[in-house]
């Protein structure tokens, strides 16, 4: 089990900027790709946007599935507040991806044919 102090991480209260998302985005992913279980420990946090949130957390979803995400990030001390930006930006992503797999397939299918 790993454990990302996302205060520590990013050296403040504020997670706002999309480039500490990215720090502890690439912590998750090592992790997932390991199938580790993560906790993700918000305490300390203040401020979030969904800046921040996106590149943390939305990014994953263009590796990894839902069933690969759900069983091994485990988030904990996160504001009431703050519940409703993880619904919103976990949403997004997972249609965002999806819809990027379908017109990728489409293109490729309109430059090489049908296999």
């Amino acid at each position: 089990m790993n454990y990302i102090k996302v205060s520590d991480t990013i050296s403040g209260s504020f997670a706002v900027a999309t480039e500490d998302g990215q720090k502890i985005f690439d912590l998750l992913e090592r992790s997932l790709s390991d199938k580790l279980k993560v906790d993700l420990d918000f305490e300390g946090i203040h401020v979030m946007t969904t800046a921040f949130l996106n590149a943390a957390i939305g990014q994953l979803y263009s590796k990894f599935t839902t069933v690969e995400i759900k069983p091994y990030l485990h988030l904990i001390h996160v504001a009431d507040d703050d519940k409703i930006l993880f619904k919103i930006v976990t949403s997004r992503a997972k249609e965002y991806f999806a819809q990027r797999e379908i017109s990728d397939s489409k293109s490729d299918e309109a430059l090489y044919g049908k296999d």
